[in-house]
């Protein structure tokens, strides 16, 4: 049975893909903002933002919300963490990829978790100790245990252009060294995050992620079977307006997530956030 307060997150997540899809066919008149180099935001994002805090507010206003375009306001202990779009610059440009992502977070950890993936009608949902689901199905990560014949998706910080070149190099090592059959650049944290929890692919890594991004995403994996660590192999950090690590956060069942921050750190991108 659905936990009362992923109902009133679904419904949120899907007030907010509404938006989107009804705003899909006027893409050329978006009011579009650059709000740091190459970190975009849209009137689309705020209104889909507003629209799920509404529905957050209404049935829970007690409740804290760090939203990516409204920042942190209210509780802290107790606070909704809201992405209204992740992947603006896929949504800006027509490519069909991106999402909503909320979760429920309690003193820096996520409880609650629901990605919503307006174009394919996917729904990802997860509460802390009760496993993930896609659409109602449970699911879990992938059984890949080695990085030979591994799909590894990733991202590239828009602001942390100094460090592409390790992160090329590391991504180069993957494929040759490591034989991972493929690298998946996709452009939204959160269905990285979600289709590692459902095996779609078999782990993640990126650098700076803010606490919207993966807040849901992380709580999928664990639930779904998997882990999300920091770039030492510890615990990524609490959930709240700092972020969640600074450096770099790795994602993958148990046994792939240890060979694979192994790899990344060998590779020497790990490394580059420490100068």
């Amino acid at each position: 049975m659905q936990k009362p307060a992923v109902t009133i997150m679904v419904k949120a997540a899907r007030a907010a893909g509404n938006i989107l899809l009804r705003n899909i066919n006027r893409l050329e008149s978006i009011n579009v903002v650059e709000k740091a180099r190459l970190d975009y935001a849209s009137d689309v994002d705020r209104d889909a933002e507003d629209a799920a805090i509404r529905e957050l507010r209404r049935a829970m206003p007690e409740v804290g919300v760090l939203g990516e375009e409204s920042g942190q306001k209210g509780n802290t202990r107790l606070t909704w963490v809201i992405d209204p779009l992740d992947g603006t610059s896929n949504y800006i440009r027509g490519l069909p990829h991106y999402c909503v992502s909320i979760a429920l977070v309690e003193h820096g950890e996520p409880t609650h978790g629901v990605i919503y993936d307006p174009i394919r009608n996917e729904l990802f949902t997860a509460s802390k100790g009760s496993g993930a689901l896609l659409n109602g199905s449970r699911i879990r990560v992938s059984e890949r245990r080695e990085l030979d014949g591994a799909v590894i998706a990733t991202g590239f910080a828009p602001r942390e252009r100094e460090r592409i070149g390790p992160q090329l190099r590391c991504t180069e090592l993957l494929l040759t060294e490591h034989g991972a059959e493929d690298i998946r650049r996709a452009g939204s944290a959160a269905l990285d995050l979600a289709y590692v929890a459902c095996g779609r692919v078999d782990g993640y890594f990126e650098a700076g992620v803010k606490p919207w991004d993966i807040a849901a995403g992380m709580l999928l994996v664990r639930e779904a079977g998997g882990r999300v660590i920091a770039a030492d192999g510890g615990q990524t950090g609490p959930v709240d307006s700092r972020g969640i690590d600074p450096r770099l956060v790795i994602a993958g069942n148990l046994k792939l997530s240890d060979v694979l921050q192994k790899a990344v750190v060998s590779s020497g991108y790990a490394a580059s956030f420490r100068r």
